[in-house]
């Protein structure tokens, strides 16, 4: 894997790169740290990362084999710094576990369809190419996209459409797919992007791109397991993170940020009786938000890479439990310092409920 791999196939321009760098950084200059690159893809990321961090050990998993050589030997020159690994980023604690490394101290998830990928037509993830219909990211194991079109209920199919496309004209799609399979296999990209749009109304395919467009993303997330693979990854990462330690994710469909979201602001919320005036030990947000909901890229950031048009990004640190046992500490001794209330000589203490302020304390 390591010999001479020639020019990658596909065109790769990271996405967000100097943003990325400058939410990681903190956490990539604390001692020791080692960074996982979720989905290393063709390891532009990866390769900034060791280069401005010297002493930053690197963790990258992909399940795709040809992604993985091209980052083998894009990344070869920094040595025993890499360990690069063929799974699926849900995987996490297994790999850390073999690689006996208990934590993490940044990690970047760059979710979805690799330039890789999309590039290259024989993948079958691009709708605009003829291909076989395969969309597997790992193609050495998995149900292919055409096995679902050709052998999966009608009713199976309508539901995948819906869910993981939001199609809403899924069950004409379907009704369409359905009838075409019964004359003969269907196996190409272009035949099934051409059958999708014989099924959208006209007025429908004159807006939003690509009428093949959800139902291929439909296509993809179920050949690829990825919005169960995400619900799981996401947690297992922010498990092993390190105190101070940051994560980022881009995602780039609406399915994909709401898991996200939900539980990164599961883990920056208290969980405490919101009453009580200092936090219960253990009840405290794990998680501090270092971006204000999702972060869309510039107008600046689209002109040069177009593939970053509908990312949506998400940051956050680890809170350093020491340092919040600290302040916790701190604001318990300022409650019990506070000087009470005189309730003697003219002190009117807390008035009973329904009682107005003429009726004082000691009155008749």
């Amino acid at each position: 894997m390591g010999g001479d791999m020639g020019e990658p196939r596909g065109t790769h321009v990271p996405v967000l790169l100097e943003r990325c760098i400058e939410l990681l950084a903190p956490a990539l200059e604390l001692p020791g740290a080692v960074h996982v690159d979720f989905t290393l893809g063709l390891g532009g990321h990866a390769e900034a990362v060791l280069e401005r961090f010297p002493d930053v050990v690197l963790v990258g998993l992909d399940r795709d084999t040809e992604a993985l050589a091209h980052a083998r030997h894009r990344l070869i020159r920094f040595g025993d710094r890499t360990r690069l690994v063929h799974a699926v980023y849900d995987e996490l604690p297994r790999v850390l576990a073999e690689l006996e490394i208990p934590a993490i101290h940044s990690g970047l998830f760059d979710l979805g369809v690799s330039s890789l990928q999309l590039d290259e037509a024989d993948r079958g993830f691009a709708y605009a190419q003829d291909a076989p219909l395969d969309m597997r990211m790992d193609q050495s194991r998995g149900v292919t996209a055409e096995e679902i079109v050709n052998e999966y209920a009608p009713g199976e199919l309508v539901r995948i459409l819906r869910q993981y496309g939001e199609e809403k004209f899924a069950p004409r799609v379907v009704s369409s797919i359905v009838r075409e399979r019964a004359k003969g296999r269907i196996t190409s990209t272009a035949r099934l992007a051409e059958l999708v749009k014989d099924a959208i109304p006209a007025a429908a395919r004159r807006t939003g791109g690509n009428p093949a467009k959800r139902t291929f993303q439909a296509l993809r997330i179920e050949v690829n397991g990825e919005l169960e693979v995400l619900e799981r990854a996401v947690p297992a990462a922010l498990d092993v993170l390190a105190p101070k330690g940051r994560l980022v994710v881009m995602s780039y469909q609406s399915l994909e940020d709401r898991i996200v979201k939900r539980a990164l602001t599961a883990r920056s919320r208290s969980t405490g009786p919101v009453d009580l005036p200092v936090e219960l030990p253990g009840t405290g947000p794990s998680l501090r938000l270092l971006t204000r909901g999702s972060e869309p890229p510039s107008e600046a950031e689209v002109a040069e890479n177009p593939r970053a048009a509908s990312v949506k990004l998400r940051a956050v640190e680890r809170i350093d439990e020491q340092e919040q046992s600290r302040k916790h500490n701190q604001a318990v001794g300022a409650v019990r310092e506070r000087p009470r209330m005189s309730t003697t000589r003219g002190g009117r203490g807390r008035l009973r409920p329904g009682a107005n302020e003429e009726e004082g304390e000691g009155r008749a």
